[in-house]
């Protein structure tokens, strides 16, 4: 290489001394041929300048790529790093076990419906107005209504921890709110209503600590409705504090005790104020297959009612059922569940419906007997439209001589809707409604309804 560079200047002086001379070949003895060899004599000063300049420079090319190879490579570039940097950089749940995954959702929902009653209205402000309530259809009023309702109500908002130990043991807790609370406002001007607390509980492994669905509830037979509820005539329907144990297909739980009372000669409901001191027991066990799955639960209970201090009357109550979810094919289901026993009345239809005992003359209480179910049929007709058709009923067994002949033997209604998806977590629907509540003295009152429903989940 450096032989090479050598040799230029002198290969470059000869050719432009060859260049210049050729015209003057006539002239070699002149004047001007010192003047030609001077000039090429300061070219061949300038090459060699300018080679001595090109060495300098691929030394100082070699320097640096050999310092630079001696450096360490470069750290990856972090995501979230520089312009894309997160607004907060520190975690949101600085009080939490390290490693705590949080997370937050809910839906907006809108709700409207039409309504005609054939035995009076359904006072305004009450729930019977914002979802199908049975136990809210007049009877024996003042002739057909006919009335609109519109409310944001089932809007929620959820909120969910979970972590995982070192040591492989699991906790998580949740807590759940919707607004379906007191009116805090009026429909004429700002619908407004206070937050509700629907679940908030822990869970540590296989236990689960506080408020959510009664054991005696199966969510996953729940069928896919327009109204908030759907089936409310037969459905199993409670949330409640409790302290509950799965292993498997097997989960038990103890539940707070709450009984309600049907007063003798009739009247309005009473809910005990002092409650059991032995909690519900709730043992159940789910199979599920490919096919879909099968439940069966049974429920023991105290009730407990104290009219006057020293009155204190008791009975036992017990409850049994059978739900499932049966798959007819990849796009079609039949959901279904059956509840019966003495003293379950609070569990059915968001205890609207009958009561868990009733009062004889005596004051002493008795479990009342009865029985609630549903059955649905759902079909997916393709990937955003939907359909739902199902029939539900309860019955109980008044002691006639003791309630009076006021309170409710039956309720039954039937339901079919549609659900549209245009776009995943955005549900549009509609379902037809039709209702009847009978009393024990056979009068009975009809609701037709048109539900429609708005919901975006996220």
């Amino acid at each position: 290489m450096t032989h090479i560079l050598k040799a230029r200047p002198r290969l470059l002086a000869t050719a432009v001394l060859a260049a210049l001379t050729l015209p003057g070949v006539a002239f070699a003895q002149t004047a001007k041929e010192r003047e030609l060899e001077a000039r090429v004599a300061q070219l061949e000063q300038m090459v060699q300048q300018l080679v001595a300049q090109q060495q300098q420079t691929e030394t100082v090319v070699t320097e640096v790529r050999t310092a630079q190879a001696a450096q360490p490579a470069p750290a990856p570039v972090v995501a979230g790093t520089g312009a894309a940097a997160p607004i907060q950089t520190t975690t949101i749940t600085p009080g939490a076990n390290p490693g705590t995954k949080f997370t937050v959702g809910g839906m907006v929902r809108v709700d409207g419906l039409v309504t005609k009653t054939t035995d009076g209205d359904i006072a305004k402000g009450t729930a019977g107005r914002d979802f199908y309530v049975p136990g809210a259809i007049p009877v024996g009023g003042d002739g057909p209504d006919t009335y609109s309702d519109a409310h944001v109500k089932f809007s929620r908002l959820w909120f969910d921890a979970s972590t995982v130990l070192d040591s492989g043991d699991k906790l998580g807790a949740r807590i759940e709110l919707d607004f379906f609370g007191g009116s805090l406002g009026n429909t004429a001007a700002t619908n407004t209503y206070g937050a509700t607390l629907r679940h908030a509980y822990l869970t540590y492994n296989n236990w689960l600590v506080g408020q959510t669905w009664s054991n005696f509830m199966d969510t996953n037979a729940l069928l896919d409705s327009v109204d908030f509820v759907g089936p409310t005539d037969g459905v199993v329907f409670v949330r409640q504090p409790q302290v509950r144990y799965t292993s498997g297909g097997w989960a038990v739980s103890v539940e707070s005790p709450e009984t309600t009372v049907q007063p003798f000669g009739g009247g309005a409901r009473v809910i005990a104020g002092d409650n059991s001191a032995i909690p519900d027991v709730i043992a159940r066990y789910t199979h599920k297959g490919d096919w879909g799955h099968v439940s069966f639960a049974g429920m023991a209970r105290q009730l407990k009612y104290e009219p006057v201090v020293g009155a204190e009357s008791t009975a036992t109550g017990f409850g049994a059922q059978v739900s499932g979810l049966v798959k007819l094919g990849d796009s079609t289901d039949i959901r279904y569940q059956l509840s019966g026993g003495d003293g379950i009345g609070r569990y059915i239809g968001l205890a609207t419906i009958q009561q868990d005992a009733m009062v004889d003359s005596a004051g002493d209480i008795d479990a009342l007997g009865g029985w609630a179910g549903y059955v649905g049929l759902r079909q997916v007709f393709s990937p955003k439209v939907r359909g739902n058709l199902f029939y539900a009923r309860s019955q109980w067994d008044n002691e006639a001589a003791w309630t009076g002949m006021g309170v409710t033997r039956k309720v039954q209604s039937m339901h079919a809707n549609m659900i549209w998806s245009p776009v995943p977590k955005l549900d549009f629907g509609v379902e037809a409604i039709w209702g009847e509540r009978t009393l024990e003295s056979g009068a009975d009152g009809e609701l037709i309804r048109l539900h429609t429903m708005a919901r975006y989940s996220f």
